[in-house]
Formats: C-alpha cells, sequence, structure tokens
C-alpha cells in the first residue's frame, strides 16, 4: 500500500459557487492540474504525475495527448541522429 499523507487546504466558498464544482471536483482538478504542471516542468515523472493525478499511466497520457502536451521532449534531430549513428553502425558491418 501507497503511504500517503493529507494536507489542509483553504478555498473561499466562493471560489466554488465560482467553479460551480463540489470538494471532489476541485481536489480532483487540482490535483490534475498539479500533476500536470510537475510533468511539463521536469519535476516530476510521467508515472509519478500519473500517480498523483490519480490514473493510470496509460489515461494520464493520453489526457496529455488530448491536450496538446508532449510526452517525451525527443526531437526529430534527435530521431535523425540516432539514425545516422545505426546506419553508421550497419555499413561497418557489411
Amino acid at each position: 500500500m501507497i503511504a500517503t499523507r493529507n494536507i489542509k487546504l483553504q478555498i473561499p466558498q466562493d471560489i466554488f459557487i465560482a467553479l460551480n464544482v463540489n470538494e471532489m471536483e476541485l481536489v480532483y482538478g487540482l490535483k490534475l492540474n498539479y500533476a500536470i504542471e510537475l510533468f511539463k516542468t521536469g519535476k516530476l515523472t510521467i508515472g509519478k504525475a500519473a500517480e498523483l493525478a490519480g490514473m493510470k499511466r496509460y489515461t494520464f497520457e493520453c489526457l496529455l495527448a488530448d491536450r496538446k502536451i508532449p510526452i517525451s521532449n525527443i526531437t526529430l534531430e534527435d530521431i535523425h541522429q540516432e539514425m545516422r549513428f545505426f546506419n553508421t553502425i550497419a555499413n561497418e558491418k557489411e
């Protein structure tokens, strides 16, 4: 079982009214958006961010994709560089 900690967060009542959400919906939204931000800034891995959001990694990845948030920082140039490297190795073996 994963150890957890409870935190106390005071939210003005008018925020609930303005957002038209209950406490559970607000907590879910705060955790989800904080998890996304921590992942985007590199402070959490995608797995740990998904855990914070309370969802499976695949579901979290799909949510990121829906929001057009890349799940990897690999660039097209990185891929081309890898391809050149593997082509060099393949040519040396011939």
